[in-house]
């Protein structure tokens, strides 16, 4: 892991009229890192990471991404510097093959000449791509389903389709928003793995993600946001027991429980459940 931050967040403010949905947001991801950025519902996490893809203009501050200010440049622009990201929500052909869709999302990156392609001038580039996209359903797990139809397969079976997508943009750092959203704990678990084997590829990593054990399990530096301010930042161990965070998920009234025989408290339990 590099000292170096590979993606720094300089006092980004959003606001939306008079309604302040990110005030004053600092926090820097160096490379080789798994961070995870979480908060209750409504803290400004997706919105933060729409300022870091360019899908939104904050009000104040900047995001730098390799020492790069990404101030005024297009979502397409930012992903060409390497910065990569899936979204809430799955986008695949639900009528297309897992393959094709790969496929699609290979071509939309313009490896190969799409006009040549379709008119058999460039074989060679279309090969290619093929081979990539095999081993990027390979790196996900979904080979066995590459010839099935992406609309037929598992909620957490598309979202994975949507990581061979981003991955196919070959990122130096790939954001994930709510990777784990609706999938069970078996397929929680495939998905951790990957995480993993992914950064093992040397691609950083920031999560935004409510499921908390995930979190704790997978992230090396956590960073919580509550109503679109930054309240804590630090190891899985700091974050679980911080009472700020505790209170900010549970209200006061549940910081303060007692301590269990194990010295945490149940508001701590809570999160870590």
């Amino acid at each position: 892991m590099s000292d170096t931050p590979i993606l720094s967040i300089e006092h980004v403010g959003v606001r939306f009229g008079g309604l302040v949905a990110i005030a004053d947001l600092h926090f820097d991801v160096h490379a080789g890192e798994i961070v995870s950025l979480i908060g209750p519902n409504g803290a400004g996490k997706t919105t933060a990471f729409n300022v870091m893809t360019g899908f939104l203009k904050p009000s104040q501050g900047q995001v730098r991404f390799r020492g790069t200010s990404l101030q005024g440049l297009q979502p397409h622009e930012i992903v060409r510097l390497g910065l990569g990201r899936t979204f809430q929500r799955t986008s695949v052909f639900p009528d297309d093959t897992v393959f094709d869709n790969v496929m699609i999302g290979l071509h939309r990156q313009g490896r190969a000449r799409v006009l040549d392609t379709l008119l058999g001038r460039d074989r060679a580039g279309e090969a290619r791509l093929r081979e990539r996209a095999r081993d990027l359903l390979d790196w996900v797990g979904l080979s066995g389903r590459a010839g099935e139809k992406a609309g037929a397969l598992a909620y957490g079976e598309q979202r994975l389709v949507g990581v061979a997508l981003a991955l196919a943009t070959e990122p130096a750092m790939l954001l994930l928003d709510e990777p784990v959203s609706g999938m069970n704990a078996s397929e929680t678990q495939v998905f951790v793995r990957l995480i993993r084997s992914i950064r093992e590829r040397g691609i950083t990593l920031l999560l935004v993600e409510h499921d908390m054990p995930m979190v704790m399990e997978v992230s090396d530096r956590i960073v919580v946001l509550n109503y679109g301010r930054l309240i804590a930042e630090g190891p899985p161990a700091a974050i679980r027991a911080d009472p700020a965070v505790i209170e900010a998920y549970l209200g006061h009234s549940s910081a303060a429980l007692h301590q269990d025989g194990a010295g945490r408290t149940a508001a701590t339990e809570t999160i870590d459940a």
